[in-house]
């Protein structure tokens, strides 16, 4: 990973929609040097998509989030790698990360309805062979995610002018 490669996913991460040419000026390099190098890093899924962070309480949309503490049984010669695998593949789910501490997998799922997300955990979820527990929290209110806070305080980023 070159110097220019990690300057391109630190400004492309904190906003994804910067054009070349600015890219280019920020770091000091050409617009094809940079256009390459995040073509390069698109093919070896280092960036795997470009998504905007969006306040869903400011929108129409329903929709309940949790946020699920699953324990399982390991398997053999897979590890956690196959049971994550058959979680990641239902619709609901956003997220899959291994943990470390009382519980082994931490799912982030989404549904239209309470009820829906509820259906997922006991008839999808729960009933996977490996799965020996699951504990289940609700996002009530998003107050920040991916470094963008919601409400409040916006940061001022304009320049200090002084006379």
């Amino acid at each position: 990973m070159t110097k220019l490669d990690m300057e391109l996913l630190d400004l492309l991460q904190e906003d994804c929609r910067l054009p070349l040419e600015k890219l280019a000026v920020m770091t000091g390099s050409t617009v094809t040097e940079v256009a390459e190098a995040i073509a390069r890093l698109e093919e070896e899924r280092v960036i795997l998509r470009y998504a905007p962070t969006i306040n869903w309480d400011k929108t129409d949309r329903d929709r309940v989030e949790a946020m699920i503490e699953v324990k399982v049984t390991p398997q053999r010669d897979m590890g956690f790698d196959a049971i994550a695998k058959r979680i990641y593949r239902f619709e609901e789910v956003k997220s899959v990360y291994l943990m470390s501490g009382s519980y082994d997998l931490l799912v982030l799922v989404q549904a239209p309805t309470l009820k829906e997300l509820a259906l997922f955990v006991s008839e999808k979820l729960s009933p996977l062979e490996t799965v020996t527990g699951t504990a289940t929290s609700f996002v009530l209110k998003r107050y920040k995610e991916e470094g963008v806070i919601f409400e409040g305080d916006t940061p001022d980023n304009r320049l200090v002018i002084s006379p």
